[in-house]
């Protein structure tokens, strides 16, 4: 049965690292699929009884999902609402703040909040959007004090998720006892994820679900590495989907629900 309640925020923030994870373009029913199938055995351990949780996503491709992220809206749970959220910038008249919102005052982006709680701000990109090779590119990194990308961290790369948790284990050593909030867009996901699956010539929903067990694998240092720094928030979602020809639609900024349909979870890792 899904946990509805809100956890209070006001005893997270400024007590525990904070890392949003976005495992980007995975879709809902590839998620849960491997959670059914146990196939998930680093990121089930976490997950409520019954797998994944399924929202909406408010952004129908990384630029336009990410930008709300930042602005503390995450994926909206997919039954009837209100439905209150965990962080917030202010904004008058808002009707999902509630007492155990952190609310952040003065900021156009909750990075800059946690900044000013005290955080050191990582960025460890993925997807072109977070590549700063350009002004678009440099945008959503630009938030955050630190940011880190490379070929090898991108989604051509067939290891890049074990180089991105090799890069966060190594910036979290770096800050000491700083409390960090940690960003990190995993690449592997999104297409091209062929090469996940031996034999496999073109993309669809099975080497989608074999790059999701790849990342799954690799979660598992960065998981042993947030524990023995103190205790974390971790959230991990999708920021959207992709469709591999339901319907007649293909790939994503496109409003199918197999690009508005995504998994989300959090939860506290404990030393």
């Amino acid at each position: 049965m899904l946990d509805t309640r809100l956890p209070d925020m006001h005893r997270i923030v400024g007590s525990h690292d904070v890392v949003m994870i976005t495992l980007d373009a995975l879709r809902f029913d590839a998620a849960q699929r491997c959670f059914e199938r146990g196939e998930l055995p680093v990121l089930a351990p976490h997950l409520p009884a019954d797998g994944w949780e399924l929202r909406h996503t408010p952004g129908s491709f990384t630029y336009a999902a990410h930008s709300a992220f930042f602005a503390g809206f995450l994926p909206t749970p997919a039954r009837p609402g209100p439905h209150p959220r965990l962080f917030a910038l202010e904004f008058e008249g808002s009707e999902t703040i509630v007492p155990e919102t952190f609310v952040f005052s003065g900021r156009a982006d909750i990075v800059g909040g946690f900044r000013d709680q005290g955080y050191r701000s990582i960025c460890i990109g993925g997807v072109g959007f977070f590549n700063r090779r350009n002004a678009l590119g440099s945008q959503l990194p630009g938030l955050f004090e630190e940011s880190h990308w490379q070929p090898e961290l991108g989604v051509t790369a067939v290891d890049s998720t074990e180089r991105q948790v090799a890069l966060a284990c190594e910036r979290l050593q770096a800050a000491g006892e700083q409390r960090c909030f940690l960003f990190i867009n995993v690449s592997a996901i999104h297409q091209p994820n062929r090469h996940y699956l031996p034999g496999c010539d073109a993309d669809g929903l099975d080497s989608h679900c074999a790059a999701l067990r790849y990342v799954d694998g690799e979660l598992a240092a960065l998981f042993a590495a947030l524990r023995a720094r103190g205790p974390a928030f971790v959230i991990i979602c999708s920021d959207h989907g992709t469709a591999y020809g339901e319907d007649g639609f293909y790939g994503h900024r496109l409003a199918h629900e197999t690009v508005m349909n995504v998994p989300y979870a959090h939860f506290v890792l404990s030393p």
